[in-house]
C-alpha cells in the first residue's frame, strides 16, 4: 500500500498545495474529526505542522483522539475559520488516514525540532482527499485533489444552474493536466 504523503501532493499540484499550506498557517489552531469507539464522531482542537514532506498531528499523550486514531485512522481536518464571516481565502478541509510514529528516536528527533514536550503522540497524514472552497465574483469554486484524479474544479452560481466544471487543461491549446470534476 502506497502512502500518499504532503510531499507527493505538493509534487502533483504545486501551487495547489502551497495556498492549502497558506491558508493552515494563518491560524495555529484547527479542527479534527475523528471516530469514537462507537463509530460516532468527535471534534477536537489540534495543531498542524507541514514539514520534511509530511502533514504532522501531534497531541498530548493519551488524548482521546490519539486513541480514536489508533482504533480507527480515518480522520478529516479543517482549518480555522478565523474572524469574521468573509474568509477571503477561502476554507480548507483535508481527510486521510492517520499513521502513528512511534520510533523513539524519531519522536526525539521531531521534539526537538518543534520543542514539543514528551510524552506525545505524533501521526503523519496518508491524504485521500484536499478541497479549497473559495469565492470568485459570484461563484462558489470548489478545489479537489486526490491521489486517484488530481486536481478538479467546479463553480457553483447563486442559482438553480447545474455546478460547472472548469476544463481540464488538456482541453485548452497547449494544455496537458488532469480533468476537471466534481466535489
Amino acid at each position: 500500500m502506497t502512502h500518499t504523503s504532503w510531499a507527493v501532493f505538493e509534487k502533483a499540484e504545486p501551487d495547489f498545495a502551497a495556498a492549502v499550506q497558506a491558508r493552515f498557517a494563518q491560524y495555529p489552531h484547527h479542527v479534527l474529526a475523528t471516530l469514537r469507539k462507537d463509530g460516532s464522531p468527535r471534534v477536537a482542537g489540534l495543531n498542524v505542522d507541514i514539514r520534511g514532506g509530511e502533514l504532522w498531528l501531534g497531541m498530548m499523550a493519551g488524548s482521546m483522539k490519539a486513541k480514536d486514531l489508533q482504533r480507527d485512522p480515518r480522520f478529516a481536518l479543517h482549518t480555522n475559520p478565523g474572524e469574521g464571516e468573509t474568509m477571503p481565502d477561502g476554507d480548507v478541509r483535508i481527510s486521510g488516514r492517520a499513521v502513528e510514529l512511534v520510533d523513539p528516536p524519531e519522536l526525539h528527533r521531531y521534539a526537538e525540532e518543534t520543542e514539543t514536550p514528551h510524552p506525545f503522540h505524533l501521526f503523519y497524514a496518508d491524504l485521500t482527499e484536499v478541497v479549497h472552497i473559495g469565492i470568485e465574483g459570484d461563484d462558489l469554486v470548489v478545489r479537489s485533489w486526490a491521489p486517484d484524479h488530481g486536481l478538479r474544479t467546479q463553480r457553483r452560481g447563486n442559482d438553480d444552474e447545474p455546478p460547472r466544471e472548469d476544463p481540464a487543461p488538456e482541453d485548452e491549446p497547449g494544455g496537458g493536466g488532469v480533468a476537471a470534476g466534481g466535489e
